[in-house]
């Protein structure tokens, strides 16, 4: 590896130790001599034999008993990466300070070079814009004389960069993800605006671009009055940071701010680094079972049914009969001779049969026990839907640690506890502990952390919505959201997944699963918690912007999934996505029969990034057949009240001839809704979706369940209809973007 100093062109090379050093000024013998002496002698200052190795700097840190990594260090690190920096000279007196000053030719910064002083700049620690050797003398002072207190390796002399687009690049780790890059635009955009965006690291070369295009001050970066920034070797740059936290897990975090970018190139103008206890993989056995059995079994126990009305085992065992599981029951209870009608057994060891699937419903402190027993029976996969655990404290985190061992040690797989099962439409199963009413075969799949919440969401919406499989994971004891999420995915009956997440236990696994299973099934996922009281960090700036809610919006868009605001946002992209394509256009068609409502549907396409569709000639021409002559608008379209189902349908099939068109919002009357249904159901409308805006359409319900039968998803305002049809082009994009 080669160590270079920045005021050294030049390259003298020690070839019988194998090593490399820019050095001398292009001179040769006494004055040559001095410089090279000079370079080894900074070499020692920073404790580094002739390299600049992260794990040679690591060492004599640790050596120093420090985890602060100083300005020239991490320079040296970062030039070892190819990443271009303003390098860092130690001077150690005045003299030596001119003297490269001398050398560098151009205004010099001088800066504290300590190991108790992170933060420079607001302790006075750094001198800029040095023109003569008087101003570097006097700066040199200064430093010194304010840091009298504190140890002292040595002043940093550097060249002043050429201004350029101010930006910070971090590192931080994230208790969930691991380690994760913030960048944003620096000065007052990171500072007041917290115009900042997070990935989780590795970064593909797609997040790259995408984090780098997500902020708003990206259009400064693109260009503004005639200057731009070299956006791809900024990209080139956050790969290369990531490269280096994968390559060395000791970083806790990095701060590289400022980092000047140019239109061609950049320069790191000042940086840091914090060590850490180095990371461990992320390592987790291979999986014990996959688990398409547990959400298609021939076979169900449920140890601690009930005959008694009222009860969990009661309400569990009566969804499986009533919804008429397919597969084999056996009601484990040693004081029923039969429940339902069918014949009970005192333990799960007495079933004579094979189970595939055990649902527990005893009390939390003989949990452990039945679970040996399911075990030792040959049972694969375990559904403890008891409460009691982890949520209730000490005891309850010891029971379920005993579970696990018990679990892990026979290969089996557990979900919950503190759950409600699984429902699975396509096998007419139905482990819920409370009582759910009929269902229909869905394609959208649930998976939610907590399970009263999802049974009780399929009250109302399966009137609307059709769920094939909603899957609730309570405490994650072995079964996770990741696994859920792999598992329902592959499934051929789902095209779309919801999740309820208050935590995410899979890491970075999450990350990658959702990635691939988003680039052909949307994932949405509202994730509850959000707090600006993330981990706050005094010494690093990237951690103290690191608050929870932002790492997680990052890490989702970095998975491709999208983000639901609350629980109504959440089933209203599900129903679109799930009844509609994606468009593949940003043009927008707005048929109304209220001139108002047609305005506010144009300015939420607007107010979401939309824009409003602009029909070929010859198809305004076959509109204004349509209109009636008092209508002059052709976008929005406004029929007034003399709109009828006929009508709508004509206008649409003209939009959907349009090559400018990718998606409808029409408006329509809750009076006569009903009218609408048979023509809206029967368009082919060729890949573009269609949203129903239907003012007050709580106060005809009966219709709007037809409506949504027919394919139409139906919504309040404008408002949400545009926000869905955004949300489904922005996806789309992404989808063909990272192919």
């Amino acid at each position: 590896m080669v160590v270079e100093s920045y005021p050294i062109p030049a390259r003298v090379s020690d070839q019988a130790n194998g090593i490399g050093i820019t050095a001398g000024l292009g001179k040769k013998g006494y004055q040559g001599r001095i410089i090279w002496d000079y370079v080894k002698q900074q070499l020692k200052i920073i404790g580094i034999k002739m390299t600049n190795s992260f794990k040679q700097i690591v060492d004599q840190a640790g050596r120093e008993d420090r985890v602060y990594l100083m300005e020239h260090e991490v320079k040296a690190i970062l030039e070892g990466q190819d990443i271009s920096t303003t390098r860092s000279l130690v001077a150690r007196s005045e003299d030596e300070a001119v003297n490269l000053f001398r050398s560098i030719r151009s205004p010099v910064a001088l800066k504290i070079l300590s190991p108790d002083v992170i933060h420079k700049s607001d302790t006075g620690g750094v001198k800029l814009n040095l023109r003569n050797e008087d101003q570097v003398r006097e700066a040199y002072r200064q430093i010194i004389n304010s840091f009298r207190d504190k140890t002292v390796t040595g002043i940093s002399v550097q060249e002043m960069a050429k201004p350029g687009v101010e930006v910070i690049i971090g590192v931080t780790l994230d208790p969930t993800f691991g380690p994760v890059m913030m960048f944003g635009l620096g000065g007052v955009f990171v500072e007041i605006l917290k115009d900042v965006s997070f990935r989780s690291i590795p970064l593909s070369e797609y997040d790259a671009e995408d984090m780098i295009e997500e902020i708003k001050g990206y259009a400064l970066l693109k260009g503004y009055r005639g200057s731009a920034a070299d956006v791809p070797a900024l990209r080139d740059l956050l790969l290369k940071v990531s490269d280096l936290v994968m390559e060395n897990p000791e970083i806790k975090e990095m701060d590289l701010n400022p980092v000047f970018i140019y239109p061609q190139g950049y320069k790191v103008v000042d940086a840091r680094i914090i060590l850490g206890e180095p990371r461990v993989k992320a390592s987790r056995a291979l999986p014990k079972q996959d688990l398409h059995d547990l959400f298609y079994p021939k076979s169900i126990a449920v140890i601690g049914a009930s005959g008694t009305r009222g009860k969990l085992g009661w309400n569990v065992f009566t969804n499986l009969v009533c919804h008429n599981f397919e597969g084999k029951l056996y009601p484990i209870n040693p004081k029923a001779e039969e429940i339902h009608g069918i014949k009970a057994y005192p333990r799960i060891s007495d079933v004579p049969e094979p189970v595939d699937v055990a649902i527990i419903l005893v009390s939390a402190s003989v949990t452990p026990d039945v679970v040996k027993e399911c075990c030792n029976c040959g049972i694969k996969y375990i559904v403890v839907e008891s409460a009691g655990f982890a949520e209730m404290g000490e005891e309850g985190r010891r029971l379920e640690q005993e579970m696990k061992t018990i679990a892990d040690s026979y290969g089996v797989r557990l979900l919950g506890p503190n759950c409600s099962g699984i429902i699975n439409t396509h096998c007419s199963m139905v482990q819920s502990i409370g009582i759910v009413d009929a269902l229909s075969k869905g394609s959208i799949g649930l998976v939610s952390q907590a399970g009263v919440c999802a049974a009780g969401m399929l009250w109302g919406l399966r009137q609307i919505m059709d769920f094939g499989i909603v899957a609730t994971i309570g405490n994650k004891l072995d079964i996770n959201e990741t696994d859920m999420l792999s598992e329902v995915s592959q499934d051929k009956n789902i095209n779309v997944i919801c999740m309820y997440l208050e935590s995410v236990k899979g890491g970075r696994r999450f990350v990658d699963v959702a990635k691939q299973v988003s680039m052909t099934k949307p994932v949405i996922v509202l994730k509850s918690g959000r707090t600006e009281a993330g981990k706050k960090a005094v010494t690093s700036h990237t951690a103290s912007l690191a608050g929870n809610d932002q790492v997680f919006s990052g890490v989702f868009r970095q998975g491709g999934i999208i983000r639901a605001s609350d629980y109504e946002h959440m089933f209203n992209l599900a129903k679109a996505v799930s009844k509609q394509p994606l468009p593949e256009r940003d043009g927008v068609f707005i048929i109304t029969y209220a001139g108002s409502l047609g305005v506010i549907s144009a300015d939420a396409v607007t107010d979401n990034e939309m824009r409003l569709s602009d029909l070929e000639p010859a198809l305004k021409e076959r509109l204004r057949g349509l209109l009636p002559e008092y209508v002059g608008g052709l976008n929005p379209v406004d029929y007034t009240f003399s709109m009828d189902g006929e009508t709508v349908k004509k206008t649409i099939e003209i939009g959907v001839e349009s090559a400018d068109v990718g998606s409808f919002i029409v408006v329509l009357q809750a009076e006569i809704l009903g009218s609408y249904v048979d023509s809206l159901k029967s368009i082919d409308y060729k890949g573009k979706p269609i949203m129903a805006c239907v003012a007050g359409k709580e106060f005809a319900m009966e219709d709007v369940i037809k409506m949504e039968k027919a394919g139409i998803p139906v919504y309040s305002t404008p408002e949400q209809c545009a926000d869905a049809i955004s949300v489904m082009f922005r996806h789309a994009q992404r989808i063909r973007s990272s192919r």
